[in-house]
């Protein structure tokens, strides 16, 4: 309820007639001239006399209630609808081999960027119990090496989604591994670009240069833009050399090994299509960069209030007829002066 309010406030000036109104319903009193009062002066007083103001003052009161009517007394009842505008959002995650090494830590022990990867993104969607994820937004995955794979469709089941996610592993066999962000980037743009969302966002991390595929980055690029689908490019770990684990007398050692890692590439991605590129280097680094996507996408949400309002001018409307109507009758009946 937000309280008692007037429809057109200006009308209440005409309330301040009702004086004027009262003294000319009054008029000036019959006289019959006479020699002496003086006999009269102390005899008692009708209750016809005591009431003889009464119909001025009812048309006094009339006019106020109509000018209050007209004024339009309301009271509102507010209500408001909140829109959800969700954004359509496709993960590419990189499963090549260089997403094995073991340059990301967390806690006291070094994981792979794969690992590390899906643990931040729990906590981006939600899953992990720890934040509000992205309830209303549609989160697809595509994941990619030597080629590329839709693994998840756009849905509002994120758990499931991460669900998948944790059980893909990176790729082990060397006919089907590699690095084709140029596709991984494509099959995402295709996925978005029949969706009716007003925006639509590609979210691409790979820690590689592109060395497979037959669509190029730039060419993927170039779609996305077609289709007004903003791309977050993220490169993952660092650059030069890093732990990966190679066997040794039976046993799994970490060795130093080189890794490249094409920024360029990913900057001229995110440039082209209104986004931005991020490197994390490490675990700390990743979560940063997915928050901080978090909070540049967000959810439109558009609120609509409605007033309703319940009038009261009807009840002071008829008050002001009933007054006057009063007035009529007691001025022509038994309040009727003589001329």
């Amino acid at each position: 309820m937000s309280g008692f309010e007037f429809r057109d406030p200006f009308f209440l000036a005409f309330g301040l007639l009702a004086p004027l109104v009262y003294a000319l319903a009054s008029g000036s009193p019959s006289a019959v001239r006479y020699s002496s009062l003086v006999l009269l002066r102390n005899a008692p007083s009708s209750w016809r006399v005591k009431l003889l103001p009464l119909p001025a003052a009812c048309l006094a009161l009339a006019t106020l209630a109509l000018a209050i009517a007209l004024a339009g007394p309301r009271t509102g009842d507010a209500s408001s609808k909140i829109h959800r505008e969700g954004i359509a959002m496709m993960l590419v995650v990189d499963l090549s081999g260089s997403m094995n090494a073991r340059d990301f830590v967390r806690g006291d022990q070094s994981i792979d960027r794969l690992q590390a990867l899906k643990h931040v993104l729990h906590r981006f969607l939600g899953t992990d119990g720890k934040g509000p994820g992205r309830p209303d937004d549609l989160i697809g995955l595509v994941t990619f090496a030597g080629y590329a794979d839709s693994v998840a469709p756009l849905t509002l089941d994120h758990a499931n989604l991460m669900a998948i996610l944790d059980q893909a592993e990176i790729v082990r066999d060397p006919d089907e591994d590699g690095t084709a962000i140029g596709e991984g980037l494509a099959l995402a743009v295709e996925r978005l670009r029949r969706h009716p969302a007003k925006s639509k966002v590609v979210v691409l991390l790979s820690d590689g240069v592109n060395n497979r595929g037959d669509i190029s980055p730039a060419q993927a690029a170039e779609l996305a833009e077609a289709h007004n689908i903003k791309v977050y490019t993220v490169g993952a770990g660092t650059t030069g050399f890093a732990p990966y684990p190679v066997p040794w007398r039976g046993r799994i050692v970490l060795r130093q090994v080189r890794v490249e890692l094409d920024e360029r590439e990913l900057d001229a991605i995110a440039e082209r299509t209104d986004g931005r590129y991020f490197h994390a280097e490490n675990a700390d680094a990743l979560q940063e960069v997915y928050d901080e996507i978090n909070a540049l996408e967000r959810t439109e949400i558009i609120e609509l209030r409605y007033m309703q309002y319940r009038e009261h001018y009807a009840g002071f409307a008829a008050t002001g007829l009933a007054l006057i109507l009063a007035a009529a009758l007691a001025g022509q009946t038994f309040l009727r002066r003589l001329p």
